[in-house]
């Protein structure tokens, strides 16, 4: 199993999304976070002052899929969130030893969640 941890920018999130689901792989985990990197720090004007802002605002992504889907996702966030400019983000590829469902104690392989695309329900 492999956990896929990506930070990109804001506006690559609903492309990504929806090739996952097109994919079969329904579960992420999307947290608005804040950093800085090589894109460094932007300078705006407020009321007259400039101010230097240094951490830009991101999302970062979490998967935890089968070995063999992980190529899957890391081609969607790339596919996407690549402009070429710099700031697009990074990508972790992480080992994952186990996982546990909660609910039922299943372990490995079995809890996560990979579908066939028309299985998976798309009205909440």
């Amino acid at each position: 199993m492999k956990k896929i941890e990506a930070y990109i920018r804001h506006e690559a999130f609903d492309g990504i999304r929806k090739e996952l689901l097109d994919a079969g792989i329904p579960s992420l985990s999307i947290t608005d976070v804040k950093g800085s990197g090589r894109q460094k720090g932007i300078t705006e004007s407020y009321r007259g002052a400039e101010l230097v802002i240094h951490l830009r605002p991101k999302l970062k992504i979490e998967c935890v899929v089968d070995d063999a889907d992980a190529d899957t996702v890391t081609d969607a966030i790339l596919k996407y969130a690549r402009t070429g400019e710099v700031g697009d983000g990074k990508i972790f590829v992480i080992d994952v030893a186990d996982a546990i469902r909660i609910r039922t104690g299943e372990r490995g392989e079995t809890v996560l969640q990979s579908h066939e695309a028309e299985e998976i329900p798309t009205g909440v």
